[in-house]
């Protein structure tokens, strides 16, 4: 073979500038190699988010929707510190059996977090997440379990800390205040709540009206309220969860009887779709007091999350940014995300997500709530709410259909929490 046939191999430091080329070309590209992994992806976490859906109850489709586009946002920036995040969702069902159902399932695939869910069936599904050591970040905030069980890490501070909220709220601005709750062990505990807040403003008691918490009708306890609340300048606060709407719309049916009586209620019961879907500015809801856990929807603060939404979700209409349960979950995520960065090149568990919380990691939620931390220091502590860490709330009015701040910036209730607790 003559000279001129032979092909001559690259110089290494010709192997070396088209290597340099084709890697620049490949980050610019986005070359399917997850930031910060060393010969590849690391391997991929899995989460759940869990919701009722398609029930007689409660719905709350939006949370897992949210949890899927908030996978699908993280994972096109490379994951997780280079952890590609794999959503499982379930349908809770609003049924001990489903819920539990749904726990058994978490483990069964080996989840290293329940995040941002909703469940009113506390006692069914935390067995088996204490049992498995997965930690439930960021849940709703409905049940006692939420708040006491050593694997839970809520967000918010739950019912109490919006009654307490709320009672502080009225204490300004109603001379007399009927709450109507459920008539259940649970609602015996919020008139007391309720009343320590509006001691703070040298306010009388509330009139306690129990009712039951799952009728299609409240016209008998609407006219209680009302008659109640005074001549002028009273007040009307229900706290119904689902049901709520069902009060309100009792509550308007009244015949007009010249009374000058305005409704509050707090986050959860009533929401921005709810005012929306009966009559924004024309509805029932017009000029009313709202507690809420969170900035208003219509707060910069939540443009992060909308513009998620915006390029990942624009089309699920299960979606609604102004609902709490999505902004709840937004939050839940936002926890998990930061946990797994400060766990740097560790391999991540349940166990290792449920240490790094236990020893303080610091979760800034940009404003969203105060800086979260779970030690032991940062609870609060009291008998009803022993694992809360965020003690303050949002005061929020209904204008024009639209829920607006009544008051910038948060209210601490801890103290009126442990005050409501003492006696």
């Amino acid at each position: 073979m003559t000279g001129k046939g032979r092909r001559r191999l690259p110089s290494p430091s010709s192997l070396l500038r088209t290597a340099a080329v084709l890697g620049s070309a490949c980050l610019l590209a986005g070359c399917g190699v997850l930031p910060g992994a060393t010969g590849g992806s690391r391997e991929p976490i899995t989460v759940m988010t869990w919701a009722p859906d398609n029930t007689r109850a409660t719905n709350m489709p939006g949370m897992p929707a949210m949890g899927q586009a908030y996978a699908r946002w993280i994972n096109a920036r490379g994951g997780i510190n280079g952890h590609e995040l794999r959503v499982l969702t379930c349908n809770e069902g609003n049924e001990p059996m489903a819920a539990a159902a749904c726990a058994r399932r978490a483990v069964q695939e080996g989840v290293v977090a329940v995040v941002g869910s909703y469940s009113h069936n506390g006692r069914a599904f935390m067995p088996p997440l204490e049992a498995a050591n997965i930690p439930y970040i960021g849940g709703y905030g409905l049940t006692d379990d939420e708040f006491r069980s050593p694997v839970s890490y809520p967000v918010n501070g739950g019912q109490a800390a919006l009654l307490a909220g709320n009672g502080i709220q009225l204490a300004d601005s109603c001379d007399r205040v009927s709450l109507v709750r459920p008539d259940t062990l649970t609602g015996a505990d919020l008139p007391q709540i309720l009343n320590t807040g509006l001691a703070q403003g040298h306010h009388r008691t509330a009139i306690d009206i129990p009712a039951a918490d799952d009728a299609g009708e409240y016209t008998a306890e609407a006219r209680q309220a009302r008659e109640k609340a005074g001549e002028k300048g009273g007040c009307v606060t229900a706290a119904l969860g689902e049901h709520t709407a069902n009060f309100f719309d009792s509550f308007r049916r009244l015949p007009d009887d010249g009374k000058d009586v305005r409704v509050s209620s707090v986050l959860g019961s009533v929401d921005q779709p709810l005012i929306d879907r009966t009559g924004g500015a024309d509805g029932p809801f017009e000029g009313a007091y709202l507690t809420g856990w969170y900035p208003d929807a219509g707060d910069p603060r939540w443009e992060p999350m909308k513009q998620v939404l915006r390029e990942h979700a624009f089309a699920d209409n299960r979606i609604d940014p102004a609902d709490t349960g999505v902004q709840t979950t937004w939050i839940a995520y936002t926890v998990l995300r930061e946990v797994v960065e400060s766990l740097g090149d560790q391999k991540i568990t349940s166990g290792l997500i449920g240490q790094a919380l236990h020893r303080g990691v610091r979760v800034d939620t940009g404003g969203l709530t105060p800086p979260l931390r779970w030690r032991w220091e940062d609870m609060l502590g009291t008998p009803g709410t022993p694992r809360a860490v965020n003690s303050e709330v949002t005061f929020q009015v209904v204008r024009k259909g639209r829920l607006v701040a009544q008051k910038e910036g948060f209210v601490d209730v801890g103290p009126t929490l442990r005050r409501a607790a003492a006696h």
